[in-house]
C-alpha cells in the first residue's frame, strides 16, 4: 500500500507576501494547511467542507 504525498501550493493571493500559508488539497477527505515559513512545523487538518466554509467566510470579510 502506498500512502499519498501532500502536494503543497500557495494560494494565489498570498504567493507574493511573506506571511503565507500552503494548502494541500489533493488527499482524500482532508485539506492540510501549514505555514510556508515553517514547512516542517505543525499542520492543520480540515475536513473539505469545513475548509470551504472557512475560505468562503474569509472572502466575505
Amino acid at each position: 500500500m502506498t500512502s499519498a504525498t501532500p502536494r503543497w501550493r500557495k494560494p494565489i493571493r498570498s504567493a507574493n507576501e511573506g506571511n503565507c500559508v500552503e494548502v494541500a488539497d489533493n488527499l482524500p477527505g482532508v485539506v492540510l494547511v501549514r505555514d510556508s515559513k515553517d514547512p516542517s512545523g505543525p499542520t492543520l487538518t480540515f475536513p473539505p467542507a469545513a475548509w470551504r466554509a472557512l475560505v468562503t467566510s474569509l472572502r466575505r470579510s
